[in-house]
């Protein structure tokens, strides 16, 4: 039977009597395969006919892509073309901006100057042009990245060289407010999908000169704009230097959302753990950068990614810094105690109820009996299925559309845990833990929650199998995972190991503003002061009896 398989499985994908099936080679670029030449080294031509070739061979079968060949006002002899994509660029400024300029207003401005072929593309650039933004090249490549990147490239007969026009002006989301990241006092707006758009929200939080943002392309096909932010001088430069090595190191097909690159650039891939954080508020991307951390912006997706992360900052909210420090600190304590109860309730119950019985007042130990007496199922299994029937409810809300999703969460949770007890297969006790277990779940960060909601059923079965004993090698075993762990070489507990005190400031409990002068040691190292000393306020000095 092997024998006729396997000709057959080669001849199904091609590789039957071909040369890479058999010595590895891989398969050669055909002739018109422009996506594998390297574009940028190939010059444009002098003649406008053979460049038009050139691009539409390459930009063949898109019809989405204009052509608009004319004559230039002043000199009919002089040949002009656009190309831009259709959807991308403005139509209004080709219109207005370059056709308009250089069909009709042309003879308004240089009247008495002779045009000719040789001074014509300085004179367009110069003079004529109106656009905000212009730039030049020589390169095929740079054209066709102009052209799919939104701009109107511009081509002159007779000069090697061609105009990118900035036309960008597709239809995007305006700034909405967040709906993941929800506060009750602060900035409501939030990131969008357009890449030029989220790095004006950051230039409007911060007005310094030393805020840099750097440009690439990442991905062979998708050539997806990245953006990399940092306030120089508070920033560490060896920071900065790694994380462009790790974005430069990155060759891949695609890049279509900040996911993409986490997974690329992050320092334990296999830790259920985040060690690269994403937001969609501005804010809080400024309050990053402002203790030293550097932001890495993708166009097309409204969430942004800051380095170095750590794990004490699933607990912090940008509400923490807008309300008074007492109030915030309270409700920082409230999200480290869920957290505890998200991560170690359902297994500490399973220990208890399993193995450790004597640990109960005997009256609520004789309430947990009642209500499991007509259980047939062992805890460990009544949890787990509880668990597992929440996270399904979870899934669904998330995925269906919003009016739909929260009626089949709630009242899906609602009829499942009361069919359940009714049905003598969970006992009343179960439902509300687990009920409270994933309410808990929801008060931190959600990408932390993950891999909370992830380590929760194997604690279970540790307790299941262990008692508390396997419940504490358990949480040992995270501590000890947490420790080792590295954000662009930032210990991932930080400041609470190693320890640091001065940083337990805005660590448990949130000190207020006037007494945390110094930003984060092994973050803002190059810069640690960040407000000035003797900035606590007093009340005024009584005055004497007139």
């Amino acid at each position: 039977m092997a024998r006729f398989v396997k000709p057959l499985r080669a001849r199904q994908f091609g590789r039957g009597q071909s040369n890479a099936g058999h010595s590895g080679v891989e398969e050669q670029p055909k002739e018109n395969d422009y996506s594998s030449q390297d574009l940028q080294s190939l010059d444009l031509s002098a003649d406008l006919q053979t460049n038009l070739g050139q691009i539409k061979a390459i930009l063949s079968e898109c019809s989405d892509v204009i052509y608009r060949e004319f004559d230039f006002a002043q000199d009919d002899r002089i040949k002009l073309a656009i190309i831009y994509v259709d959807g991308l660029a403005s139509k209004s400024q080709n219109s207005d901006q370059i056709m308009r300029a250089l069909m009709l207003d042309a003879p308004l401005v240089e009247e008495r100057v002779e045009f000719t072929r040789e001074r014509a593309f300085t004179l367009i650039k110069k003079k004529l042009l109106t656009v905000h933004q212009l730039d030049e090249t020589n390169s095929l490549g740079g054209v066709i990245d102009a052209v799919l990147s939104g701009d109107t490239v511009l081509l002159v007969d007779g000069h090697t060289f061609a105009l990118i026009n900035g036309t960008r002006g597709w239809e995007g989301r305006k700034v909405e407010e967040s709906q993941t990241e929800i506060v009750v006092r602060g900035p409501r707006e939030a990131f969008v999908e357009t890449l030029r758009v989220n790095t004006s929200l950051i230039r409007r939080k911060i007005h310094n000169p030393n805020l840099k943002i750097e440009m690439m392309k990442l991905g062979q096909v998708t050539r997806t704009e990245v953006a990399l932010a940092y306030i120089k001088g508070i920033v560490n430069d060896k920071l900065i230097a790694e994380v462009k090595e790790r974005l430069e190191r990155i060759n891949v097909d695609s890049i279509l959302e900040t996911g993409y690159i986490e997974e690329l650039i992050e320092d334990n891939p296999r830790s259920p753990f985040p060690t690269v954080f994403h937001t969609e508020r501005p804010d809080k991307v400024a309050a990053q950068l402002l203790e030293g951390r550097a932001a890495i912006l993708v166009d097309g997706t409204p969430y942004v990614m800051t380095v170095p992360f750590l794990f004490i900052e699933s607990l912090q909210f940008p509400e923490d810094y807008y309300e008074r420090s007492l109030v915030s600190s309270a409700a920082r304590l409230v999200r480290l105690f869920a957290l505890l109860i998200s991560l170690l309730a359902p297994s500490v119950y399973v220990a208890i109820i399993t193995f450790h019985q004597e640990m109960l007042p005997t009256s609520l130990l004789l309430s947990l009996a009642a209500q499991r007496e007509a259980v047939p199922l062992p805890a460990i299994v009544e949890v787990y299925a509880m668990e597992i029937a929440f996270e399904i409810l979870r899934e669904a809300g998330i995925r269906l559309p919003r009016q739909v999703g929260q009626a089949v969460s709630i009242v899906g949770a609602l009829i499942i845990g009361e069919a359940a007890v009714r049905a003598g297969l969970v006992a009343p006790g179960t439902v509300i833990l687990v009920a409270l277990t994933g309410i808990a779940s929801f008060t931190y960060s959600y990408s932390s929650s993950l891999s909370i909601r992830l380590l929760r059923f194997p604690i279970m079965a540790l307790a299941a199998t262990l008692g508390l004993y396997g419940v504490i090698c358990g949480v040992l075993t995270i501590l000890v995972h947490l420790s080792t762990l590295r954000s662009f070489g930032t210990p991932y507990l930080f400041p609470v190991a190693p320890l640091s005190p001065g940083g337990q400031k805005d660590v448990a409990i949130r000190a207020p503003w006037w007494a945390m002068s110094r930003r984060p040691r092994l973050v803002g190292m190059n810069n640690l002061r960040r407000e000035a000393a003797g900035l606590k306020p007093k009340p005024p000095p009584t005055r004497g009896k007139q």
